[in-house]
């Protein structure tokens, strides 16, 4: 028997019909069983995502008779989301683990190793971590949690004497180098989203109804191709 590991199923709710999402968890369930794949209900969590002022009473979700935890946050491919969409919880996390990675920087550093090392060590272990999936998450994050980003770029810089990229920048350039791979790729599902003016050499906005949605990829991306030297 083998067992379905990082499985996710997205589901839209609409107008209070969750009729669409049970029934893709129930295919899922019966795919999984026909597989010879084992569902672990107890290692499952339930994530609800709900910006409504008035929410409803959510019946949880049952995998062979066994009911599925529901959780305010959870931890997925190295990032933590929140059932408000919050980044603070991520972000704390990374932030005290990043500190905690740079003091054992600082002390190679007296052990006599070099800036160019220090550097790489730097580059390949914690920007690495600290700009994980940053395209997803970087562009909703509070002042105060861009602030500690911002600190911990400023205290790699002191230690290994380099320059390195500011957070922003990285998350600038992550993000056009997403999008672009996306326009290159007319098979991919979302390249539909990057539609090009009469021109031919701008892109179609995307209309956007709240900040969250605004400050999010796709929206960004257009907006940071647009008013780029090459857009």
């Amino acid at each position: 028997m083998q067992f379905a590991d990082d499985t996710t199923v997205v589901g839209r709710i609409t107008n209070k019909d969750e009729s669409d999402y049970r029934r893709e968890i129930d295919h899922l369930v019966a795919w999984c069983t026909e597989n010879h794949i084992s569902l672990n209900a107890g290692k499952t969590k339930e994530l609800i995502i709900d910006f409504r002022k008035r929410s409803t009473t959510h019946i949880p979700i049952c995998i062979n008779g066994s009911e599925v935890e529901m959780v305010d946050s959870f931890k997925f491919l190295g990032v933590t989301t929140t059932n408000s969409l919050s980044w603070s919880t991520h972000i704390g996390a990374t932030v005290k683990k990043s500190q905690q990675h740079l003091y054992f920087l600082q002390k190679l550093k007296k052990f006599g190793m070099s800036a160019s090392t220090l550097t790489n060590i730097y580059r390949c272990d914690r920007e690495s971590i600290l700009s994980g999936c940053i395209t997803a998450w970087y562009g909703n994050c509070s002042a105060q949690d861009r602030k500690k980003l911002k600190s911990v770029v400023n205290t790699a810089q002191h230690i290994t004497q380099t320059y390195h990229p500011p957070i922003d920048s990285v998350y600038t350039f992550r993000c056009l180098r997403k999008e672009g791979r996306i326009v290159r790729d007319p098979s991919h599902p979302d390249s539909a989203l990057f539609q090009t003016l009469p021109s031919a050499r701008k892109y179609r906005s995307l209309k956007t109804r709240t900040s969250r949605h605004r400050n999010s990829f796709f929206p960004t991306a257009t907006r940071l191709l647009n008013d780029s030297p090459l857009g």
